[in-house]
């Protein structure tokens, strides 16, 4: 299984158009996000509307068109960045209903699901403590 990788780009998106405005650019093309990604401009693209509609960044149209972050970097966490790009819950359950005459199958749905919800909580915690401040400064002390 493949993981996903849309709150990695979508940080990525973020920590980058933080660093452009600290560095006096108040806005950047998504050519000029997919060039610090390393993608094709189209999935820049297709994140930036997912962030957009949650309100962490804006979006100029027309001459000198570009995207910019909506808040302060400080004021952008994590969790809202997971929020706005992943709409599956973390762990799924089965496709189809286990086998309720099994006691594997009969119990496993509720059992998980108390696992899966205080991973989903331990996640939820973690990543509303870490803004897009704190990624960008770590960011830059290691490259």
């Amino acid at each position: 299984m493949a993981a996903n990788s849309r709150l990695t780009i979508a940080v990525h998106i973020l920590a980058w158009l933080a660093l452009a405005h600290r560095r006096g650019t108040e806005l950047l093309t998504s050519d000029q996000v997919a060039a610090s990604v390393n993608t094709n401009p189209v999935i820049i693209r297709r994140s930036l509307g997912d962030l957009r509609r949650a309100g962490l960044v804006v979006v100029r149209h027309g001459a000198g068109a570009g995207w910019r972050l909506a808040r302060v970097p400080e004021e952008i966490l994590l969790v809202d960045v997971y929020d706005a790009v992943e709409q599956d819950p973390l762990f799924g359950m089965h496709h189809t209903e286990p086998n309720l005459a099994c006691p594997v199958g009969k119990g496993i749905r509720p059992a998980l699901g108390e696992v899966y919800g205080r991973a989903e909580l331990a996640l939820r915690t973690e990543f509303g403590s870490t803004s897009i401040a704190d990624v960008l400064r770590e960011t830059l002390l290691t490259s």
